[in-house]
């Protein structure tokens, strides 16, 4: 079975609510319509009620049966306003939290952390920090994790290849401890696909073969990550060809074993993470699928402003199968 034939079959028919804040955008109504008519998610579509039916109607396509929640219109707003108030302790006054729920990123996140939806797919229109900033604010992260994190799912050759890349979104810099807590995360995101989780702390050194504060760093977090999560197999640091080829491993990390087999790579900064996953993207003939955020209460993707239909459909996908997740 394909992966994406394996996610669908865990969510199909199972009516997880995903909020759309962006429901007047033709890729998102094209999406979202794909997944109601599967029955793999009910959309709830967040804007203004006259113009997402106008944008729908543009396409071609029909709401009957979507929900619609308009943020002028919403019939729990007061009780949305106080629970964004309670939740922000002090932070925002009644007036000023009534402001910021008229921007659909906030609105679509409190629906979700009240339950109203089970998860959150922004980002095609707004900006990686436009939506990741309400789920900090609001959802926040789990307990034992201080940083969200953002993976990519890398497939190639009709699935027959599955790794994750991590972090490749969020954190310019993490340190030793933000990196284990990212590590352990990654295992976790992998398991979702179906991946054998065998994570590989890269650096450009192999087991002391070069000296630097920043091979300190990978070397740390590599020995909290295993602290954190002694069932999971975590090594490093690991330079990619060991990490990736076993004749190199056998060369350079003859004991270890991540080494040659990894299935998970985590890298020491966000300049890695995101060359890295770009390089494998245009040269490897991989498709990149997310940034799949990590370490949150509750899920919320964020989408590129680049992205079309499809990225929409699968990232719907892998959000709904979140939220299966304990």
């Amino acid at each position: 079975m394909e992966l994406f034939d394996s996610l669908k079959f865990k969510i199909v028919r199972k009516h997880i609510k995903i909020a759309f804040p962006e429901a007047t955008d033709p890729r998102i109504l094209g999406a979202a319509a794909r997944l109601k008519s599967e029955e793999l998610v009910e959309p709830v579509l967040i804007g203004h009620t006259e113009e997402v039916k106008k944008a729908a109607q543009s396409r071609g396509i029909s709401l009957e049966g979507f929900e619609i929640l308009d943020p002028d219109t919403y019939p729990a707003w007061d009780e949305m306003v106080a629970a964004f108030v309670e939740r922000r302790k002090g932070k925002a006054t009644k007036e000023q939290a009534e402001q910021i729920l008229k921007d659909v990123n906030y609105f679509g996140t409190m629906l979700t952390y009240m339950g109203v939806t089970q998860g959150m797919v922004s980002g095609a229109v707004h900006s990686t920090g436009d939506t990741v900033r309400p789920a900090l604010q609001i959802i926040k992260t789990k307990p034992g994790v201080s940083r969200t994190s953002g993976a990519f799912l890398m497939v190639r050759g009709r699935d027959q290849e599955k790794y994750l890349f991590s972090d490749c979104a969020i954190n310019v810099n993490p340190n030793a401890q933000e990196l284990a807590e990212i590590a352990v995360a990654s295992a976790k995101t992998a398991e979702l696909f179906d991946i054998d989780p065998k994570v590989a702390m890269l650096s450009f050194s192999t087991k002391g073969s070069a000296k630097a504060e920043m091979v300190d760093k990978v070397v740390e977090a590599t020995k909290i990550a295993q602290e954190l999560a002694p069932d999971y197999t975590i090594d490093g640091e690991l330079q990619f060809d060991a990490a990736y080829v076993p004749s190199v491993a056998a060369q350079k990390a003859p004991n270890s074993e991540v080494a040659g087999e990894a299935t998970v790579f985590v890298f020491p900064d966000l300049q890695a993470g995101n060359i890295g996953y770009k390089i494998a993207q245009r040269f490897g003939g991989f498709e990149a699928i997310g940034p799949i955020l990590q370490g949150l209460n509750q899920p919320v993707s964020d989408l590129s402003r680049g992205c079309n239909e499809e990225d929409v459909y699968k990232l719907s996908i892998i959000t709904a199968v979140q939220t299966l997740l304990d």
